[in-house]
């Protein structure tokens, strides 16, 4: 029971999203970043006359610099602003949406976008579903993905994320994601200090 007391992250109950975000070592440009989506998020749903931005969008970066941690708590933010009616986080693998059959994987699919009604669904290493070829499921995965996207875009948050250079392939595999995916984040590695700031944290 002590070991779990220790091991257990106690350092973020009871902060907002924002506070969250501010916390983290490092990465003053996509905060910066993500503090703009909001504002233009909250602006849009606050004034008629403003057109609402697409809120899906593409973390980019190697592994380890903060996209699946950063994911979370953006839906945190949105949940807090009114955005997000769950605010739940549904967390996958580009190949978890392809079935292991012909006729499964569009309504796996819609199933796996009908549990995040209301939430974010992060699509961790997202190229993989471009990475099969025209006979593959992925495909199909992402014809669905789209339509599932489009018929409930105020309704559901889509993230996807992976390398820089495999993302830019996978956005250009259908002409749909360009448009679906135009909210764009760069996660830049961490360079030594952040490195050590981090680590030092982790010894608190």
């Amino acid at each position: 029971r002590d070991s779990l007391a220790i091991c257990a992250n106690t350092q973020n109950i009871g902060l907002s999203g924002y506070e969250m975000l501010d916390k983290l070592v490092g990465g003053e440009i996509f905060k910066q970043r993500i503090n703009e989506i909001v504002s233009q998020i909250e602006l849009a749903k606050n004034n008629d006359d403003v057109q609402a931005p697409c809120i899906h969008m593409r973390f980019v970066g190697n592994p380890g610099t903060g996209k699946t941690t950063v994911a979370r708590i953006v839906g945190k933010i949105l949940k807090e602003k009114g955005v997000l009616r769950i605010g739940n986080f549904y967390e996958y693998s580009g190949r978890d949406f392809c079935g292991r059959y012909i006729g499964e994987t569009a309504p796996k699919t819609a199933s796996m976008c009908r549990d995040a009604y209301g939430s974010v669904l992060f699509i961790d290493e997202a190229y993989t579903l471009a990475n099969g070829g025209e006979k593959d499921f992925g495909k199909e995965a992402i014809d669905t993905l789209l339509k599932q996207m489009e018929d409930h875009r105020d309704d559901l948050i889509v993230i996807a994320a992976g390398y820089t250079n495999e993302m830019k392939k996978f956005i250009g595999s259908n002409p749909g994601l360009e448009s679906r995916f135009n909210t764009y984040i760069e996660f830049p590695d961490y360079n030594k200090e952040e490195l050590i700031a981090i680590f030092n944290s982790i010894c608190k």
